[in-house]
């Protein structure tokens, strides 16, 4: 029904556009000039399908985060009085979870009566409240058009309006922007605080053990749980360097061949074949890892008298240095390509070498491109996931030997927060802590990489 509704919402948003822009022609056509007329047409149609539009979506936004917790309200008040006693928190929300399921017709078992007549209320419920969202949201949409059409004269100023609106909508997408960022770091710090409160930060952040099994039940029983988390950074470091050891290299070394050797012809395809690469899921990656070249890497090692394991992080962080690769030479290439070519004529004029020229000239000076590839590769590198779930594994070991298993802060984030388990204990709070570790190591790439990039660009303005 959303669908239908948002589609019916944008054909009469199109349909305001030209009832302005109709009204707007009419005027030129009586008056037979346009220099009596405040703004162009299409300011009035725009100004017409802003008003018809933005309020409706924005009644619908609305209407759909406070559908929920509202019909869920009810749904509590409804059930017996009975039903509800001694029920805490969780227990609640269970509940809650098995209406809405039986409603949905997913049945495992018999549910009593006061289930079923729960599901059937909130099916009706949630029924009656998208119905009334969507004849609101239409009539309002409807209303709007008549109003705002109204509102139009030879010498309204549409264009002021229109970009009134437009100014607005900016502002207000920059505060989503950046409530959103506010809102994810806000909510990483205090599951963080919550972790720290039952985990020592000198065991996480210089322990060496990481076994995050605790008893998820009293009748349980585990091992206490280790949160040393050296072994995850480690690993995420391990494969992290492998991979930009195999990507900056080739990625760099492809730029300048295409920059400064290659024929347009050879470059118009070598190019499109490069950035094929972006594009291949990271899943293909992890197959190709896994069934090609740890298998390859094992076979190779056994020749040369040494093992290598099934998982490794050599040959995850190999693969995922092949899919960093257009990352780097893209970017690389387009500030290489945009260094002036007055730079290159004077180095040639001084009697300098090409070898010379771009070492010595082109490289320094579209350094701050290269380094932007180079970050976007690293972030990319620290936040990869299946590559490594894949061909690296889940075990977290402390060791710089490329030949074994590791794994990344990203893989155990993913393994913590697997299953319906509640936010109340270390082992899935400390998914938050790794995530704010990982979000201040890569602010610190980001500033390092800013302050190289100031410096370098300071010298060649």
């Amino acid at each position: 029904m959303l669908s239908y509704l948002l589609l019916a919402l944008l054909v009469l948003t199109i349909a305001a556009y030209y009832a302005g822009l109709a009204k707007a022609r009419a005027f030129a056509a009586a008056t037979g000039h346009h220099k009596s007329h405040h703004s162009l047409a299409g300011y009035h149609g725009a100004f017409v399908a802003a008003w018809a539009g933005i309020p409706s979506f924005l009644l619908v936004v609305l209407w759909l985060l406070f559908q929920g917790p509202v019909v869920d309200q009810l749904l509590i008040v409804s059930l017996p009085v009975e039903r509800l006693q001694d029920l805490d928190a969780g227990q609640l929300n269970l509940l809650v979870s098995e209406i809405k399921s039986v409603a949905k017709g997913n049945i495992f078992g018999t549910p009593d009566e006061v289930v079923l007549a729960a599901a059937e209320r909130y099916n009706s419920w949630n029924g009656i409240a998208s119905w009334a969202m969507v004849a609101s949201a239409l009539s309002l949409t409807v209303v709007a058009l008549f109003v705002a059409r109204s509102m139009l004269a030879p010498r309204f100023r549409a264009r002021n309006h229109v970009e009134s609106i437009t100014t607005v909508l900016m502002i207000t997408c920059s505060l989503i922007a950046i409530l959103t960022t506010v809102g994810i770091v806000t909510s990483l710090l205090y599951e963080t605080m919550r972790f720290f409160s039952m985990v020592s930060p000198l065991e996480f952040f210089f322990g060496l053990n990481w076994e995050p099994q605790i008893a998820m039940r009293s009748d349980q029983v585990t091992a206490g749980g280790a949160f040393g988390a050296i072994p995850v950074y480690v690993g995420t470091l391990l494969i992290a360097v492998i991979a930009m050891l195999v990507a900056t290299p080739i990625g760099l070394y492809s730029a300048i061949y295409l920059t400064e050797y290659a024929s347009d012809g050879l470059r118009a395809v070598v190019k499109p074949l490069l950035e094929i690469l972006a594009g291949i899921p990271t899943v293909v990656y992890g197959f190709f890892a896994v069934l090609t070249v740890a298998p390859a890497m094992r076979e190779f090692g056994e020749l040369l008298g040494f093992s290598i394991a099934p998982n490794s992080a050599l040959a995850a962080g190999g693969v995922m240095g092949i899919m960093l690769i257009p990352f780097i030479s893209s970017l690389s290439d387009d500030a290489l390509n945009a260094v002036p070519q007055s730079l290159r004529d004077g180095s040639y004029g001084l009697g300098a070498t090409k070898g010379e020229t771009i070492t010595r000239v082109l490289l320094p000076a579209a350094l701050p491109g290269i380094m932007g590839g180079i970050l976007l590769a690293v972030s990319r590198a620290i936040g990869e996931t299946m590559i490594v779930v894949m061909a690296a594994g889940i075990i977290a070991a402390l060791t710089l030997n490329p030949f074994e298993p590791v794994t990344t802060v990203t893989v155990q984030i993913v393994t913590l927060l697997i299953g319906d388990t509640e936010f109340d204990n270390p082992k899935t709070l400390a998914a938050f802590a790794l995530g704010l570790v990982l979000f201040i190591a890569t602010l610190v790439l980001n500033v390092i990489a800013l302050t190289i990039v100031r410096r370098y660009r300071e010298q060649y303005d």
